[in-house]
């Protein structure tokens, strides 16, 4: 509990002020440099030690407090509606934005420091409110292995399936929803394994019970065993106890469990080679791959001015934060001289991970990756020819340590170019006919997450033809429980002897901050439907028809958390009704393709993973952004997460619920919601290829015709035919596979 003189704004009037070296500002989204995050933690050590009863702090984040939308723009030269002139441009305030936690007193913080001619200031102190807490740290999740690891019960229980105190290991999770305890007491869950020598996938060998640890104690405050399934006399199956709610904490969870122990599986799963070479006598690595080079003899066709990248027509800036990990901001393309401005910010704001299996403490495994741990805090250290392949451009991360200090991530984000087959093509079929084919490349700006056993890794596609497409790629391994022998799994796949892999959704919120030839958007909502006459009629003689059925969403209560209808393949598009197209006469526009990544939440809509999550009922969200002293609305989960117990004040469902006022013709944010259920197969183990979930944002009446018209034909000399002339029956030949002329098919 926070003591009684922070529960409300510190702010001084003559705030101490600390030194950074001045630097030069060549964008106003440009992260804080590591020199700049320690700048900013030692000036509010000094803060709290001077001003507050605080003697010891433990910094969570650390990261730049956006300027406002309109003095970026106005920073960048970039106009706010079709054909205005920029904004004047005004001086620009850096500021920074820290949560941290008394570690003496107990409560947590946020501080807003500003940089004022070179030096930062401390402008407000507040006390977050008990029962909100900010991210769960990287040191933590260590931290909460090493508590499990050396708690004496811990090691016992462990002990009795055969487990030694050095053979134990934790992944930390935050404790999801468990009103047992206090709400400001800081908790992780363990979820518990074996490790049997260096290397071993410890995801192998699950264990059968679950500690949970104070994170600021760090003392283990309970253990808690699932109880298990059983068969009956009718053949259906039933669990040990009769009530899948949790019981009162207390050291009796195993007794009350009504089940025998179950020992972890000793089987090895590897996936490293050597390992496997060791462990798995039919594991023989492929030797029939040849090698695939990916060269430019010539270099890249990209440019980077710091954090802004400049490539074909697109102009955008790359930046880094904790809980993003990489946000995209300030899009823009150049149409034929005239620079247009497409999106302000895009970026995966929030991820839900929700398992379903009912019995307690499964029940609440339900992961908000980003809100509870932190993109940037878990991205990897991308290492080249190996994660990315060809020419690679790198941008490092930073985030704050406990100490204050920088933690960097040298190689966090990848850029390169990439071959993405044909972009467009046409053979006139014609005697005589020509042809001509013109390959697509793409523009790739990545970054890949290691959350414990998942590994996500983020993708964002610049086309030549105008499209954007953010792709997600999931892999890693299976968040796994013990399975007792012959025991029933209503709720998982048996992936090996002993491992059970429960079902699950991986559930993603994609925030898009529109600025489409302006910051003045609107969606429309689109059903194609079948015409009303029937077959017969004068209308519809043929039966045929189908038409397009539009809607612009007016009202953010009414209009602003939309459902996906299959059944009229409904499709939305952000426009900027102010500039039509000179032939369709259509409003500049940017259509959504997310059909292939939509879900619904499968736990129920009252469900505590359904209340916390309000972003995963509706497929899209559309909401005026409203600008404070911290920034736009962001966050669709709130801005803490770990430790809700209900729909938060700051999350979309609230804004939409208690919102008033247009959604049209205003600063609107979307948040797009795709994600996959995942019904594990053995073919996932013990490590999963990768699955596809992507969006695309298409242009639609934005540009007068293909925008990729100009990019010129390729024949490539490198490249081959793949057999020698007659080789198997095959035979090379220099002629149109089409009309059999000798034109060759890249443009002549």
């Amino acid at each position: 509990m926070a003591p009684a003189a922070l529960l409300t704004p510190i702010i001084t009037s003559s705030p101490r002020t600390f030194f950074t070296k001045p630097t030069k500002l060549s964008h106003p989204l440009d992260p804080l440099t590591p020199d700049e995050i320690n700048a900013v933690t030692l000036a509010i050590r000094h803060y709290t030690a001077a001003n507050t009863p605080i003697k010891a702090v433990r910094f969570i984040t650390c990261l730049l407090l956006p300027p406002p939308k309109k003095d970026v723009l106005a920073a960048l030269g970039i106009p706010l509606s079709p054909g205005a002139r920029p904004e004047p441009s005004v001086d620009i305030v850096k500021k920074a934005e820290c949560d941290f936690i008394d570690v003496i007193n107990g409560g947590c913080y946020n501080a807003i420091i500003a940089l004022n001619g070179g030096e930062w200031e401390v402008e407000t102190l507040d006390h977050i409110p008990d029962g909100s807490e900010p991210q769960i740290t990287p040191e933590e999740l260590v931290m909460c292995e090493v508590v499990v690891r050396n708690d004496p019960k811990v090691q016992a229980l462990a002990k009795q399936v055969g487990v030694e105190p050095h053979q134990i290991f934790a992944d930390g999770w935050a404790v999801g929803y468990d009103d047992r305890f206090p709400k400001q007491q800081r908790l992780q869950q363990a979820l518990l394994f074996a490790r049997f020598s260096e290397h071993d996938n410890l995801y192998a060998h699950p264990l059968d019970f679950t500690p949970v640890i104070d994170s600021v104690a760090e003392k283990v405050v309970q253990i808690d065993f699932p109880p298990g399934y059983r068969h009956t006399e009718d053949g259906s199956h039933e669990l040990t106890v009769d009530t899948t709610e949790a019981l009162p904490l207390s050291d009796e969870s195993f007794a009350k469990s009504n089940r025998e122990r179950i020992p972890p599986p000793l089987a090895s799963f590897d996936f490293l080679p050597d390992l496997m070479e060791q462990t798995d006598p039919t594991y023989r690595p492929r030797e029939d791959i040849k090698p695939l080079h990916i060269l430019q003899p010539e270099g890249v066709s990209f440019k980077m001015t710091g954090n802004t990248l400049e490539w074909q027509k697109w102009k955008m800036h790359i930046a880094f934060n904790h809980r993003e990990g990489l946000a995209i901001s300030t899009i823009t393309y150049n149409d034929d001289g005239e620079i247009r401005p497409i999106f302000y910010r895009l970026s995966l704001v929030e991820m839900v991970v929700p398992y379903g299996a009912p019995e307690f403490p499964h029940c609440r495994k339900f992961a908000f990756d980003s809100g509870e741990y932190g993109m940037g805090t878990m991205a990897n250290d991308l290492s080249l020819g190996c994660d990315c392949l060809g020419k690679i451009h790198y941008l490092p991360g930073s985030y704050v340590t406990h100490a204050g200090t920088a933690f960097v991530i040298k190689n966090a984000i990848c850029i390169h170019e990439e071959d993405a087959g044909v972009l467009w093509k046409h053979t006139d079929y014609r005697p005589g006919g020509r042809s001509h084919t013109v390959r697509s490349r793409r523009l790739v700006v990545s970054m890949v997450c290691t959350l414990a056993n998942y590994e996500y890794i983020w993708n964002y596609y610049f086309y030549q033809d105008g499209n954007i497409e953010f792709e997600i790629r999931l892999s890693g391994i299976l968040q796994v429980y013990v399975a007792g022998p012959n025991e029933p799994n209503p709720h998982g796949t048996v992936v090996a002897p002993g491992v059970n892999a429960h079902l699950h959704q991986h559930i993603f919120s994609f925030r898009v901050d529109p600025m489409l030839d302006g910051i003045n958007n609107s969606v429309i909502e689109s059903d194609i439907v079948s015409h009303e006459a029937p077959t017969g009629s004068k209308e519809n003689f043929a039966g045929n028809a189908f038409y397009v059925k539009e809607r612009v969403l007016k009202d953010q209560v009414e209009d602003g958390a939309r459902d996906y209808d299959w059944a009229a393949d409904r499709r939305w598009r952000i426009a900027n009704l102010n500039k039509a197209h000179y032939a369709s006469g259509k409003p500049s526009s940017y259509a959504i393709m997310m059909k292939g990544g939509l879900l619904p939440l499968l736990a129920k809509s009252d469900s505590w993973i359904a209340r916390r999550a309000s972003f995963a009922h509706k497929a899209l969200w559309v909401v005026k952004d409203v600008e404070g002293s911290r920034g736009g609305r962001m966050w669709p989960s709130g801005k803490y997460v770990p430790q809700t117990r209900e729909e938060p004040k700051d999350s979309v469902g609230r804004w939409v619920k208690e919102g008033r006022g247009s959604i049209d013709d205003e600063d609107i944010v979307l948040y797009l919601t795709v994600g996959t259920t995942h019904i594990p197969r053995p073919e996932d183990w013990p490590v999963m290829p990768v699955e596809h979930v992507s969006v695309l944002f298409k242009p639609n009446s934005f540009f007068e015709k293909n925008p990729s018209m100009d990019v010129p034909a390729t024949k490539d000399g490198h490249s081959t035919s793949a057999f020698p002339i007659g080789m198997n029956g095959h035979y090379r030949t220099n002629t149109n596979g089409t009309n059999g002329t000798m034109t060759t098919c890249c443009g002549h």
